[in-house]
């Protein structure tokens, strides 16, 4: 095995209202770096609902600051970052899981991978759907709505099966919380909160189409989709306004 000094690099961030992210030019390449070499690591997908819950939320800001990896995955810190002269490509995390998981099923990896979120039967359909694109993918799926045995069942999971790749959908800051408590169980885990992403491999819901994405208004799509997110998106424009006053 490579020396892991000679191989990853110090973290280069920088700072949007306080919350950091880092500044990578290929985002999937970094984050393999640290997967080849079981870096116990832990994604934060930052977007401007994160940030500005993060200022409400102390344990969240921690979170977020403590993240080994913060990826900007929503459009307004793209923009931010852009305003700031530092262009960057928008790295959503299901794209950056995606990655991953077409290169461990493309190289036929036997890593243990564990799915956890989303309503029940979901989470398994997501990996039914991606196992038929890549047989080799050794995927456990558990729903965002354990009993108290199931959820035991799942800590038992980790624990034994030390899995490489955990992705959890519970949403913000649900899934944040959840990983900071659990991550002792595997500790060289790679630990990505990817949100609704399980409902998208899953064929329940479909993602913005590429104009949509290429616009940076993937948001408006989801919005249609789900109209009851309107409250929640409300946040946009208080971001907006600070990232204007802070220039």
């Amino acid at each position: 095995m490579a020396n892991i000094n000679s191989i990853v690099q110090p973290r280069t961030r920088y700072p949007i209202l306080g919350f950091p992210v880092d500044l990578q030019p290929n985002y999937a390449k970094a984050l393999f770096t640290r997967f080849d070499q079981d870096l116990g690591t832990h994604v934060v997908t930052l977007n401007a609902e994160m940030v500005m819950q993060g200022e409400k939320n102390p344990e969240l800001a921690e979170i977020i600051h403590n993240a080994e990896f913060v990826i900007p995955d929503g459009a307004g810190i793209v923009l931010y970052l852009k305003l700031k002269g530092k262009p960057v490509h928008r790295c959503p995390g299901i794209e950056l899981a995606q990655s991953l998981l077409n290169q461990i099923g493309t190289e036929k990896r036997s890593n243990s991978i564990i799915f956890y979120g989303g309503q029940p039967g979901v989470s398994q359909q997501a990996a039914d759907q991606l196992k038929q694109q890549f047989p080799s993918l050794n995927i456990l799926a558990y729903h965002g709505y354990l009993d108290d045995r199931q959820t035991e069942q799942l800590h038992r999971s980790l624990t034994e099966l030390q899995p490489q790749l955990i992705l959890v959908g519970l949403g913000v800051p649900r899934q944040e919380l959840w990983i900071k408590k659990h991550r002792s169980l595997c500790p060289h885990a790679i630990w990505i909160g990817v949100g609704g992403s399980f409902d998208i491999w899953s064929g329940q819901k479909k993602r913005a189409p590429a104009w949509f994405c290429e616009h940076h208004l993937e948001w408006l799509y989801r919005l249609y989709q789900e109209p009851w997110r309107w409250r929640r998106m409300l946040v946009l424009p208080q971001f907006a306004i600070k990232a204007l006053i802070s220039r």
